[in-house]
């Protein structure tokens, strides 16, 4: 739409209603509406005298933070397209999504001044675009973050002098302008920048809005990372749009989100199922009065239905949904129909359609299993300078999810599997072509797949098969380290299988049905271990400074 209007009007206008109103509790330290307003618009004459401009691109590698909103909503309200990084990934996967992006400007953490320092060279940002930001992280006596480098310039330096008064773009910016790109892993390539447009945040404000039944008086308590499409445009952009306060930390820890919950009488509360895991094993909610709590969103993976029974237990009902970058927020399960109709991913929302089509493209009718469809406005815009990934994902309008399920005569929908062979380990996307990639590169190793498996713990965990070059034998810490440094360490399978042969199709395709089908019910444990993770490199997963 050419209407005049951007996300970068949410704090202005809440700053207009309700000056004085909390609008995020970061580290137990308040920031009213008006205070957030002004901290944007000071980064936005930033952005505006380091030459920035509508439609060019400003990507982060930071910790939740403040500044993190900063950025964003400067960037909207100038037209500048934002492209949060997931901070977890390795040095070539940065080095990727930046150049592809084409971004400008690059804002990082001082605690990721190492890996951006390794591939800065390689990257498009021009040399004087390279911003710092020291993160305020506290680290055990003996340690100290790096200082400023001198090929970078403190952000905080140049923004404190800045006026708080609002920026006139000098283009206007549109509901249909970029908003950001978010990136998701390839299936079998490079991962893709999904296109957020101003108009689908928006509807997706109101979508999530409806799901939760929000308004201003709502304390939302969340620990979700802000680079991730949950924690940006399900969690922070909803809330702050409905005037809520938001409490915020820089990254996840099990004890304190709980007693968050009891602090700030939180009303709305966020976690993924591998979060409440973790906030379970404290014994923190024998210990604290959640009797504020009217709404609980969760899930992210496969839930168990203990989980939701324990949670029950202590009043705290959780409701999963379906959603993906491409489309978030799609489907939620009502609070009432949690027991009734367990497993189910929900209903559509109130701007989404969706139904099950077969390999023909016919819609079928309920309990025929087929590729779960969406419309609405809501559906991203497409992928970055990806014409026919774009095509073939969105036809007529229509986005091919890629996930295989089923809807019931009461319209609720259950999904079956994975068309795609992604799966989600503590709350993140892996897709195994990725990992599978950086392996076959190993001069020993002939062939490799990866599947993903259940996991009491993660909800999946990666299982791997290899397949040795003349059998020989391959130290499971050479595979480890051959993997670090080219992929994020959540995507490491957590186990390896060493095979003769891998089952294979007539076109030579690893038949990963077949892999599934024996490795993949839970109750297959054998295997060699790979190495874990525990709670304190969750919580590293997830944005908590060791």
């Amino acid at each position: 739409m050419s209407i005049e209007w951007s996300v970068g009007y949410i704090p202005y206008k809440r700053a207009l209603m309700a000056p004085h109103k909390k609008a995020v509790i970061y580290e137990d330290c308040p920031v009213t509406y008006q205070e957030l307003n002004e901290r944007i618009n000071r980064c936005a004459h930033f952005l505006v005298k380091k030459g920035i401009k509508k439609g060019d691109r400003v990507a982060v590698v930071l910790l939740n933070c403040l500044e993190f909103l900063e950025l964003y909503f400067a960037s909207a309200k100038l037209g500048i397209i934002f492209v949060p990084l997931n901070w977890r990934l390795a040095g070539p996967e940065l080095e990727y999504q930046l150049n592809d992006s084409g971004a400008r400007m690059l804002v990082f953490h001082d605690s990721f001044l190492g890996s951006v320092d390794l591939i800065r060279m390689s990257l498009k940002v021009e040399r004087d675009k390279f911003i710092y930001l020291r993160s305020d992280s506290t680290l055990p006596p003996g340690f100290e973050l790096p200082k400023c480098p001198d090929w970078a310039e403190d952000y905080r330096v140049l923004v404190q002098e800045n006026p708080r008064d609002e920026v006139i773009p000098d283009c206007p910016v549109v509901l249909d302008d970029p908003l950001a790109i978010v990136y998701t892993s390839g299936v079998t390539g490079n991962p893709k920048g999904t296109i957020v447009s101003h108009l689908q945040t928006f509807f997706k404000n109101f979508q999530v809005g409806i799901y939760v039944d929000g308004h201003a008086d709502d304390v939302l308590i969340a620990q979700m990372p802000l680079f991730h499409s949950g924690g940006l445009f399900i969690v922070s952009t909803p809330a702050l749009n409905m005037g809520m306060t938001m409490v915020m930390r820089r990254g996840f820890d099990a004890n304190e989100f709980a007693e968050d919950i009891q602090r700030y009488k939180g009303t709305i509360v966020f976690a993924l199922t591998t979060m409440w895991r973790l906030i379970l094993e404290t014994g923190k909610l024998d210990q604290i009065d959640v009797g504020s709590v009217r709404c609980v969103i969760g899930g992210g993976e496969r839930t168990p239905p203990s989980l939701f029974d324990e949670l029950a237990k202590r009043g705290l009902f959780m409701q999963q949904g379906f959603g993906q970058t491409e489309n978030s927020a799609m489907m939620l399960l009502p609070r009432d129909d949690i027991h009734r109709k367990m497993g189910s991913i929900g209903k559509p929302g109130f701007f989404t359609e969706t139904w099950i089509a077969g390999e023909d493209g016919r819609r079928l009718p309920p309990g025929e299993i087929g590729e779960i469809m969406a419309k609405g406005p809501t559906v991203m815009s497409g992928y970055w300078n990806m014409h026919d990934e774009t095509a073939a994902t969105i036809n007529d309008g229509a986005l091919h999810t890629g996930d295989l399920g089923y809807m019931d005569e009461e319209g609720y929908y259950y999904i079956v599997d994975r068309a795609k062979d992604m799966y989600r380990s503590g709350g993140e996307n892996v897709y195994p072509a990725e990992v599978e990639k950086v392996l076959a590169t190993h001069p020993r190793i002939s062939q490799v797949a990866i599947i993903g498996v259940p996991d009491e713990k993660w909800g999946e965990v990666g299982m791997g098969f290899i397949v040795p070059v003349d059998n020989q034998e391959i130290p499971l810490s050479e595979i480890q380290d051959f993997l670090k440094g080219k992929v994020a360490r959540y995507k490491f399978p957590r186990t390896y299988h060493f095979v003769k042969e891998l089952p294979l199709t007539a076109t030579m395709k690893v038949k990963k049905s077949e892999l599934k089908a024996k490795y993949g019910g839970g109750e297959f444990i054998a295997g060699i271990r790979a190495g874990g993770w525990g709670e304190s490199e969750y919580r590293e997963m997830k944005g908590r400074m060791p």
